[in-house]
C-alpha cells in the first residue's frame, strides 16, 4: 500500500485527498518509481476543476505528470532504465491513465528521464516541465534565433522564468509582462531584458519603444483570452504568436487583420508537441542538461508543501502569488 492522491468529484483544491491504494508491478513499457518530489502545474488544477482541454473519465481520478524519484522496478520491454536509479518524469501521458500524486506511482518509461548527477528531488521535480516547454515553444515551434526579442506573459510562472533563461542563453532579449510591480524585481533579476506592469503601462507603447519599433520575433501567451489582440499588434514581421495556455478562462478571438499590419503566424502550442515526439524529446532533454551544468538554468522554487498538505499546495497554486514553481515533498 501507498498514499495517493485523489478526487472522487470536480471541484476545487478541497475535493483532493490522500488515500492508501495498492500500486502493483508495472506492465510492459512501464516503470514504478519511489517519489520523493511532485512539482505542481496549472493543467492539474484545470484537470481537476474540469476546464482543462481533456475531461476526466472516471472517479477516483488522479493528478500530476512532473515527478522525481528513484527507480523502484520496470516492466518487460524497459531497457536503460534500472532500480535505484534518479530519474523525473514529463508529461507524454494522459492523467486520466497515470498520475504522480503518490508515494510510488506508475507511468510510462517513455516519460522518464535521468536525473543529472548533482541534482536533488526537489530541483529534478521542478526544472523539466518548465524547460522542456520553453524550449519546444521558442526553439522548435518558434525558431528563435540570436538577436529575436521574446514577449512573454505570466512571466512568472515556472515555464515563464524558464523562458527568460532560454532566451537569455541563446542571445535573444526576454520582455516580461506583469500584472502588478510587486514581481517585477524578481523578474529583473531573473534576466528578462524589460518588465512591463500590464495594469499600469500600454504594452503596445513599450514593446515598440524598445524594439525601435519593429515588435518581438515570437511572443508566449499564457494568458490568451482578448488580450491576445495587443499582443498581436506587438509581432514583428513574419514572427509568431504562440498561444500555449488559457489562464483568462475567456474565450480567444482571431485578431482582427488590418491593413498594414505586420505578417503574423498565430498558432496553439502544448508540451506534448515536444515530448510525445522522440527526436523532439531527444533534443530537448541534451538542452536542458546542458543549461543545468553550465549554471545557465536553475529550479526557481517558490515553496514547497508535504503530500499531506496538498489542499493547502493546490490553493496556493490558485492564487497567482507564486515567483516559479511549487513543489510538494514525499517522505
Amino acid at each position: 500500500m501507498a498514499r495517493k492522491v485523489l478526487f472522487h468529484e470536480l471541484g476545487g483544491p478541497e475535493v483532493l485527498r490522500v488515500e492508501d491504494v495498492e500500486v502493483g508491478d508495472p506492465g510492459p513499457g512501464e516503470v514504478r518509481i519511489r517519489v520523493e518530489a511532485i512539482g505542481l502545474n496549472r493543467s492539474e488544477s484545470l484537470f481537476r476543476s474540469g476546464h482543462y482541454i481533456e475531461p476526466v473519465r472516471r472517479f477516483p481520478a488522479t493528478l500530476g505528470t512532473e515527478a522525481a524519484g528513484v527507480v523502484e522496478a520496470v516492466g518487460a520491454g524497459v531497457t536503460g532504465l534500472r532500480p535505484g536509479e534518479p530519474v523525473s518524469t514529463v508529461q507524454t501521458f494522459s492523467m486520466n491513465d497515470h498520475g504522480v500524486y503518490g508515494e510510488r506511482v506508475i507511468v510510462p518509461a517513455a516519460a522518464v528521464l535521468r536525473r543529472p548527477e548533482g541534482l536533488g528531488a526537489v530541483e529534478g521535480a521542478a526544472v523539466w516541465m518548465a524547460y522542456v516547454t520553453a524550449y519546444g515553444a521558442l526553439m522548435e515551434a518558434g525558431g528563435m534565433r540570436p538577436g529575436d526579442t521574446v514577449v512573454l506573459n505570466a512571466a512568472s510562472s515556472s515555464v515563464g522564468l524558464a523562458a527568460i533563461h532560454v532566451a537569455g542563453r541563446l542571445g535573444a532579449t526576454p520582455i516580461a509582462l506583469t500584472r502588478t510591480a510587486a514581481k517585477k524585481e524578481a523578474l529583473l533579476k531573473q534576466g528578462a531584458a524589460e518588465v512591463i506592469v500590464t495594469e499600469d503601462e500600454d504594452v503596445v507603447e513599450r514593446v515598440l519603444a524598445a524594439t525601435d519599433g519593429r515588435g518581438a520575433e515570437i511572443v508566449l501567451d499564457a494568458v490568451a483570452g482578448p488580450g491576445v489582440r495587443d499582443l498581436a499588434r506587438v509581432v514583428a514581421d513574419d514572427g509568431k504568436l504562440l498561444v500555449y495556455g488559457a489562464l483568462s478562462g475567456q474565450p480567444t478571438p482571431y485578431p482582427g487583420i488590418e491593413l498594414g499590419m505586420p505578417a503574423l503566424s498565430m498558432r496553439t502550442y502544448t508540451m506534448l508537441e515536444t515530448t510525445t515526439r522522440p527526436e523532439r524529446l531527444r533534443r530537448a532533454e541534451a538542452f536542458v542538461a546542458s543549461g543545468l551544468r553550465s549554471g545557465a538554468f536553475s529550479a526557481v522554487v517558490d515553496r514547497t508543501f508535504e503530500l499531506g498538505e496538498i489542499v493547502e499546495a493546490h490553493r496556493h497554486l490558485e492564487s497567482n502569488a507564486q515567483v516559479g514553481k511549487i513543489v510538494v515533498t514525499v517522505q
